[in-house]
């Protein structure tokens, strides 16, 4: 197995990263970086997530998604529980190399967030004005779930942390 740093340039110049033909990602003062994940067929966003350089690594190296999730401190196969696995069609990493961005087909029911609904973005919020008191009222874009989560994940713990 190759170490993931091996994989990676020295980030020497700004005009090498951003110029250059070389991976050399900038992750942040935890070892994260930042990734956008797409549909390959509609561009809907899907989902944000992080990735640190083994889960980065397994991503290129498996053609799967692989993330890193901050709240278990511990990379995970999307999909590997649920089925609901997302090959990757496209990667790419922006000008100063902090951001990936994934364009992938989803497996099953083609669902993403853990939530049972396609994209984890499935909430809107209002634009142009405040509410008059109390907190900024959610609007639902996404009103049928894909899944139960209940189902596929059975009394796993919530993996999102409050």
């Amino acid at each position: 197995m190759t170490e993931a740093t091996e994989l990676f340039a020295a980030r020497i110049s700004v005009e090498q990263v951003e110029e250059g033909s070389e991976l050399a990602p900038r992750f942040d003062e935890n070892g994260l970086i930042p990734v956008v994940t797409t549909d390959w067929e509609s561009g809907e966003l899907l989902m944000h997530g992080y990735m640190n350089a083994e889960a980065l690594r397994r991503t290129i190296e498996s053609g799967e998604a692989h993330y890193f999730s901050r709240s278990r401190q511990a990379i995970w196969h999307k999909g590997a529980t649920s089925g609901l696995v997302q090959t990757v069609r496209e990667m790419r990493i922006d000008d100063d190399q902090d951001a990936v961005w994934l364009r992938v087909d989803v497996a099953g029911s083609g669902a993403s967030c853990h939530v049972g609904y396609r994209s984890c973005f499935y909430r809107s919020l209002p634009v142009g004005a405040m509410p008059p008191a109390g907190p900024v009222a959610l609007q639902f874009e996404e009103t049928d779930k894909l899944f139960d989560p209940a189902e596929v994940y059975g009394d796993a713990p919530n993996p999102t942390k409050l």
